[in-house]
């Protein structure tokens, strides 16, 4: 736990393709579905990062990102979908790195009703809502230490991580952020398919 706490404590960018390979585990009274990351982005913190929450600083929606390194950041994203995240860096830093997809490797059947209409198994957690409905997260996790044993939400982190066979612009992120490098992947066809963010459109004057 001291290594992981150790590793998490640095920047997003350090700590991110270190946690490709990593098991996430979540126990609910359904039981237990682990994942293997294979697909991670970093966020950085307030003032140096526009694509992340904390930029322009401290709100109640990601004050989980401004504890300490370790902690589960969930949050709601469309009005629709929940996304899981790591908080990373020194307390206060509200640095974070985002878990966009894995391999189901244990509760695969809780998994796939959970994501009935799945194509395949590669598909259940391919995308970070679809992660979080695969594990079972909500709001409700928001906050957890993912260190801790006795945790419903945990963090093994590998003892050799995946190789990141994909560094590039993270998915749907617009403005200054938008071509930052700080997304990584392992060669694994559980990773999502990246898409630039779509311009919203303006409403014609009426």
């Amino acid at each position: 736990m001291v290594r992981g706490r150790r590793l998490l404590s640095s920047h997003p960018t350090v700590a991110a393709p270190r946690l490709l390979g990593a098991r996430l585990v979540s126990d609910s009274p359904e039981g237990r579905v682990a994942l293997q990351l294979t697909e991670v982005e970093a966020y950085g913190g307030q003032g140096e990062d526009p694509g992340s929450h904390a930029f322009r600083g401290l709100t109640p929606r990601n004050a989980t990102m401004f504890g300490p390194p370790g902690r589960l950041y969930v949050y709601f994203t469309y009005g629709m979908h929940w996304c899981a995240n790591v908080v990373t860096g020194p307390e206060g830093s509200a640095s974070a790195v985002l878990l966009r997809a894995g391999g189901v490797v244990e509760g695969l059947e809780i998994a796939r009703g959970r994501r009935a209409t799945a194509r395949s198994d590669r598909d259940l957690a391919r995308g970070p809502a679809r992660l979080t409905v695969a594990l079972g997260l909500t709001g409700d996790e928001d906050g957890l230490d993912l260190l801790d044993p006795a945790s419903p939400v945990r963090l093994e982190l590998a003892r050799q991580p995946l190789p990141a066979h994909i560094v590039g612009p993270r998915t749907g992120v617009s403005g200054a952020g938008a071509g930052t490098p700080w997304r990584f992947a392992a060669e694994d066809p559980t990773v999502s398919p990246y898409r630039a963010a779509t311009p919203r459109k303006q409403r014609e004057a009426p």
